[in-house]
């Protein structure tokens, strides 16, 4: 099945969905699942936007909203993880996941779906080493501190995913796993992104817990965004036991702006005889089950279980019997029912309400999964300051908790800050400003155009009249251990420049774009850019519409740079 995966979405959900039809259309490909790699921003109405951690100035309501409403529906199943540019009190309903929108759903802070057959996991949030051992304690209305603590991984939820046992086939991160940039072309990385140099070389650049999963799990693909630029990487892990190595294909892309590779659609196998809709996976909720009763809404740090002679329990993966039991559960049927539920009301353009305080409701779909399987509905509980095993001895609870789970005196696993961009003059949580342009993408011209098209057909490019970067084909796999022969890896085809045709009832300062491209034998993956302003120099072998955004002023690069320390 053709999978499309996203980088950093920050809203833009009509973009996205249109390039998606654009590509369908003009290549005669039909595109099956949508994965987004955070900053996805479901923001449902002008209470949620208060809940971005974003400047005041770049909090814009974008699209969401029309697929919350049923304005409009998504037209490609949608599943995505969250990033640290969310509509945090929205996701905080879901810790497991669950619908945000027909069509359109979320991981929770960590989870793992079954699609087709295919094992999808995900990460949300990036790393903070201060907040790593706390608990979801965060709920509205947040302060600057907790507005941005709330989107920070905690060790329960890469404890979780550690557990598992089972090949999976895709994983998604927002930030990337540390080291991983030793597996691409580290040179083209810092060409254009010259302030990562010092990270890299340093290997602190990205987050350990990503690295530790991506060890752990060894998927075939692993999705991720955060940095605002593409970056392919093969990398070839040790073996376990007898078992044949196994190879992952690492890609970050970018965002959707003009002139970025944001989206890019990879051909994954799906199962014979694999249910068609979207499933629980077994397993995953098997390893909820078992590690609810560590859950923590505490701010106070603690650590996991180890086999350190401290605890009485510290492998908490899923036996099959487990796994059995999940499914008497649900009753044989893991189908993930369609029980979207509208918890807030939409935002209405005719109506705003600039001052509507954030909301903090609890999601019915949680309260239903939490029922099903006996979980503690986190959010709830915070918002009513309740303590997780639910007694009013708080006091002596945590104390009991700290001798079963491990003290906080303990040492951590990641003891020291090691988030990638902190020690530089960049934050590590990146911004939604252009403040990471390089001159070169500025001199190919991103810039905004007054000029309009209306109604213009969408010219057809011929193969070779590409305009497009050079081929970009995925190294060769590193690794300390080399086998003798290894399978052909995935090349990567030219990129192709693609922006969706517009309805004639858009507003005349929407433009319309054509699509670049380029044919190739056995092509299994489409690179998409958005265009932007129109180019077309006297000579040159074709002119390219592009199209000029509804918020192009809100992503324009800023000296004075906003951004999170």
């Amino acid at each position: 099945m053709k999978i499309a995966v996203e980088g950093c979405c920050h809203g833009e959900l009509d973009k996205i969905y249109e390039t998606i039809g654009y590509l369908e259309k003009k290549e005669g490909v039909k595109v099956d699942l949508l994965l987004c790699c955070g900053d996805f921003q479901a923001v449902r109405n002008e209470g949620d936007m208060k809940c971005m951690a974003v400047p005041a100035k770049y909090r814009t309501m974008q699209t969401f909203y029309k697929y919350y409403s049923g304005e409009k529906k998504a037209p490609v199943l949608t599943i995505f993880i969250g990033g640290n540019h969310e509509a945090s009190n929205h996701l905080q309903e879901l810790p497991y996941g669950g619908w945000v929108a027909p069509n359109i759903y979320y991981l929770g802070y960590a989870g793992v779906v079954r699609y087709r057959g295919v094992r999808i996991g995900g990460l949300s949030g990036i790393f903070k080493s201060h907040d790593f051992r706390k608990g979801h304690h965060e709920c509205p209305p947040y302060n600057p501190d907790t507005l941005r603590s709330v989107y920070h991984i905690r060790n329960i939820e890469v404890f979780k995913l550690k557990q598992i046992q089972m090949p999976i086939d895709i994983v998604m991160s927002h930030d990337w796993p540390r080291g991983i940039y030793h597996y691409g072309s580290t040179g083209e990385l810092l060409r254009k992104k010259k302030f990562l140099r010092q990270e890299v070389e340093s290997n602190t650049l990205g987050s350990p817990a990503a690295e530790e999963l991506l060890a752990h799990l060894q998927p075939s693909y692993w999705f991720s965004a955060h940095l605002h630029v593409k970056f392919a990487a093969v990398m070839q892990h040790q073996p376990k036991g007898n078992s044949a190595p196994r190879v992952t294909k690492f890609l970050s892309l970018d965002k959707c702006l003009p002139y970025r590779e944001f989206l890019q659609i990879v051909d994954v196998p799906e199962r014979a005889g694999s249910s068609e809709g979207l499933e629980y996976d077994p397993e995953w909720l098997a390893i909820l089950k078992a590690t609810n009763s560590l859950q923590r809404i505490t701010p106070h740090p603690w650590n996991i279980p180890e086999n350190n002679g401290l605890h009485d329990r510290w492998d908490f993966r899923a036996s099959e019997a487990d796994m059995m039991r999940v499914v008497e559960d649900f009753s044989g049927d893991l189908a993930i029912p369609d029980n979207f539920s509208r918890t807030v009301p939409a935002y209405d353009p005719n109506k705003p309400q600039p001052h509507a305080a954030p909301s903090c409701s609890t999601n019915p779909q949680t309260t239903e999964l939490c029922a099903t399987l006996g979980l503690t509905d986190l959010y709830a509980l915070v918002t009513q300051g309740g303590d997780v095993q639910g007694s009013t001895a708080r006091d002596e609870d945590d104390d009991e908790d700290r001798r079963s789970v491990g003290s906080a005196d303990e040492p951590s696993e990641y003891p020291t800050d090691t988030s990638g961009l902190s020690n530089s003059f960049n934050p590590d949580e990146i911004t939604i400003e252009d403040e990471w342009e390089e001159e070169g993408e500025e001199e190919e011209g991103e810039g905004n155009s007054k000029a309009e098209i209306k109604g213009d057909k969408l010219p057809d490019v011929a193969a070779g009249d590409t305009c497009t970067p050079s081929r970009l084909v995925l190294p060769k796999p590193k690794s300390a251990f080399s086998p003798k022969s290894l399978p052909d890896l995935m090349n990567l085809p030219p990129p192709s420049h693609s922006t969706p045709a517009l309805s004639h009832a858009h507003p005349a300062a929407e433009r319309e774009g054509c699509c670049e491209g380029e044919e190739e034998d056995a092509v299994s993956v489409r690179i998409l850019k958005r265009n932007s302003d129109e180019s077309g120099e006297p000579g040159s072998r074709g002119t390219t519409p592009r199209i000029k955004r509804r918020n192009q002023v809100i992503y324009t690069a800023v000296e004075d740079e906003e951004g999170e320390d």
